[in-house]
């Protein structure tokens, strides 16, 4: 139900099949996410097919043509994952990370675009509870906290969704956004196990949501 803006998760598709000898690299498949928007743009690649030959990767950045606005390195958080920060909110002029891989037998570079606030993907919510509320057979109190790699929510907030579906196997229902980190469900079945998950999304609609959250599970209260 979460649509996707132009150049969202800024990707390009898998490289061809496999060869059977050594060969030069293939360009590798590259997608950019702004997870701790506007502190940094992290980034991610897949070498497809997989180089026999060990193969480094070359990761920078520039902003506008030729870097006119700023380059740099994107340093290097893994095997395949970078970062980079200071970021210009709102720049109409795109980003573009350059990731090159290189062994013996040669050389391929990918070039990605993006607009930074396009590419906004908060991870999920964090520490979903799910509640009984005394003396209420149908309700359920739902509390959690912002992604701990979103870094200003009282400046930029996240908006949410909220997924769940009783135990016995009926298809989930999918409401919101809502502003607030609890909910109360309303209308439930008394006595049954309700699965509950959460995921959130910049305030203003820039990106994409976030995975959903890891799942947790409640039973509105009961007659002692």
């Amino acid at each position: 139900p979460f649509a996707s803006p132009f150049l969202a998760g800024a990707r390009w598709p898998h490289a061809s099949p496999t060869l059977t000898r050594p060969h030069p690299p293939a360009p590798p498949a590259v997608e950019c996410w702004a997870i701790s928007y506007p502190q940094a743009v992290n980034c991610s690649w897949a070498a497809e097919p997989e180089p026999l030959l060990e193969t480094d990767y070359i990761t920078t950045y520039r902003h506008g043509v030729w870097g006119a606005r700023g380059s740099g390195e994107c340093v290097r958080t893994g095997p395949h994952s970078c970062s980079f920060g200071d970021i210009q909110m709102f720049s109409l002029i795109p980003y573009v990370l350059n990731v090159t891989a290189v062994n013996p037998l040669g050389a391929a570079s990918r070039l990605l675009p993006f607009l930074v606030e396009d590419i906004i993907k908060p991870d999920p919510p964090e520490d979903l509870r799910v509640l009984p509320i005394p003396g209420e057979t149908k309700k359920l109190l739902l509390e959690w906290s912002p992604p701990g790699s979103w870094p200003f929510p009282e400046y930029f907030p996240l908006k949410y969704c909220i997924r769940y579906a009783r135990d016995e196997g009926s298809s989930p229902q999918t409401i919101g956004p809502y502003e607030q980190t609890s909910f109360t469900l309303t209308g439930l079945r008394p006595g049954t196990l309700h699965h509950v998950q959460v995921a959130a999304k910049d305030f203003t609609d820039y990106g994409e949501f976030s995975a959903w959250s890891r799942p947790a599970s409640g039973m509105p209260w009961t007659q002692p």
